[in-house]
């Protein structure tokens, strides 16, 4: 919940500064269990992340280990490029890099931000969380894309998976918004058994909401993910020849009250925001509603995608 680089600290999902006491922060606490309690009108989500966040610093010991880790390297380190051990089971084919454009696009950014020089430590927990809003948020989608790729990794030799696909977006539609700086780039594409699937993952830094089938929430600024993710399925579809069953956006479980949450069909597509905990049971088993593919069009659309797929 809080070692995404957009994520709240504990003390400010309590409505509080660090060097509040510890009895000012036991009030803030009740009162925030008021403010966003279900049964007072209150967002259930929220209301975890305030108990959550009580856990973390309700205690003298537990207060002090987390400011501790608060300015400690480790924090640094769960940012870092993640190292790839080798792994001898079977395991889904698998095209490009996940998350690399972003990081390369943080680094350059930060270092333009820095004055020009190089930047001794890009994840230094004290450098990422003075940075920008905008840089913060390139590291916090890149850890996403990375850590659902490893999700997925493991979902068998009957899956074939693509990470940071280029795209070529059209115009957009009357009554669409424009792409933004990263739209051409599709996260990933899970072909297997239960659909195609083009999957977006993302990290919002806080709880989000839903409305006319679109995310919402205070941290999402202009952005709209699931017309992003319409829109980059479409250029994959049209230079492909292929047809999606589905559309995913991934979030980090404590974002979502619920594990899947359908968003109905958008522009002839389903959508779904998932946890990315239930992505890959959700994967194996199929998705509601999509639909299934098997025999020869499997085969067809993974040489159609082989052959037009250029990854970033």
């Amino acid at each position: 919940m809080f070692d995404s680089p957009l994520s709240a600290s504990a003390y400010e999902v309590l409505g509080v500064t660090p060097d509040t006491g510890d009895e000012d922060l036991r009030r803030a606490y009740r009162l925030r269990l008021r403010e966003t309690h279900p049964d007072t009108g209150g967002d259930a989500a929220v209301f975890i992340h305030v108990q959550r966040a009580w856990e973390l610093v309700g205690t003298p010991e537990g207060r002090a280990a987390y400011d501790r880790s608060r300015g400690a390297d480790a924090a640094g380190d769960e940012w870092r490029q993640p190292d790839r051990p080798r792994d001898t089971r079977p395991r889904s084919q698998t095209y490009g890099e996940p998350g690399a454009w972003r990081r390369a696009r943080y680094t350059a950014l930060l270092r333009e931000w820095t004055g020009g020089g190089e930047v001794d430590d890009p994840y230094a927990p004290a450098l990422v969380r003075s940075a920008p809003r905008s840089l913060r948020r390139l590291l916090a989608d890149a850890l996403a894309e990375e850590a659902t790729a490893g999700a997925v990794a493991g979902l068998g030799m009957g899956f074939t998976l693509w990470h940071g696909i280029a795209v070529d977006i059209a115009a957009p539609r009357a009554g669409e918004r424009a792409a933004t700086d990263a739209s051409d780039r599709l996260d990933h594409i899970v072909l297997g058994p239960s659909g195609l699937y083009g999957v977006m993952s993302t990290d919002i830094g806080g709880v989000v909401g839903f409305r006319r089938g679109e995310i919402t929430g205070p941290s999402l600024g202009h952005r709209a993910p699931v017309t992003e993710l319409l829109a980059q399925i479409r250029g994959v579809a049209r230079g492909a020849r292929v047809r999606f069953s589905g559309a995913i956006v991934v979030l980090p479980d404590d974002d979502l009250a619920l594990p899947l949450t359908p968003l109905g069909t958008i522009r002839g597509l389903p959508v779904f925001v998932v946890r990315r905990s239930v992505l890959p049971g959700l994967l194996r088993s199929g998705v509601p509603g999509t639909r299934v593919i098997g025999g020869t069009e499997l085969f067809d659309i993974r040489t159609r995608l082989r052959q037009s797929i250029r990854l970033s």
